[in-house]
């Protein structure tokens, strides 16, 4: 494999992101977890973090939710590339999320081997 995955978890809940990266660290694929609580956050690790090569977005947080982050990250001509999958209990936002040019979706609560499938298809198709 040329590349592991450098992947920004961003999830308001503090649960979501200790189960998301008990899981991401299991996956052969994965090399880094960096976790953020909301969009902003997210913004700022990207900025810190130009390895980051995959997110995984919660859609429902306080300060900067997962659409307007969506609004905000592809602004920047650098971050356009970075395959985004959503994990998220609001499903009525998929429409949305497609939209604003996410790669895929998942519905909460989180099922390893799912999300997982998921992660070694980006890594198949992006990064090998």
């Amino acid at each position: 494999m040329n590349q592991k995955l450098n992947i920004l978890s961003v999830d308001d809940d503090f649960i979501n992101l200790k189960l998301v990266g008990s899981i991401l660290k299991r996956n052969k694929y994965v090399q880094k977890v960096i976790e953020a609580s909301n969009g902003l956050e997210a913004l700022d690790r990207l900025r810190e973090n130009p390895d980051i090569n995959l997110i995984l977005l919660d859609l429902v947080m306080p300060v900067m939710d997962g659409l307007k982050f969506l609004d905000n990250l592809y602004v920047e001509e650098k971050f356009k590339n970075i395959p985004v999958i959503v994990l998220t209990t609001d499903e009525t936002k998929k429409y949305n999320a497609f939209e604003k040019g996410v790669y895929d979706f998942i519905v909460k609560p989180i099922r390893e081997h799912i999300l997982n499938e998921k992660i070694d298809k980006i890594a198949e198709a992006f990064y090998l």
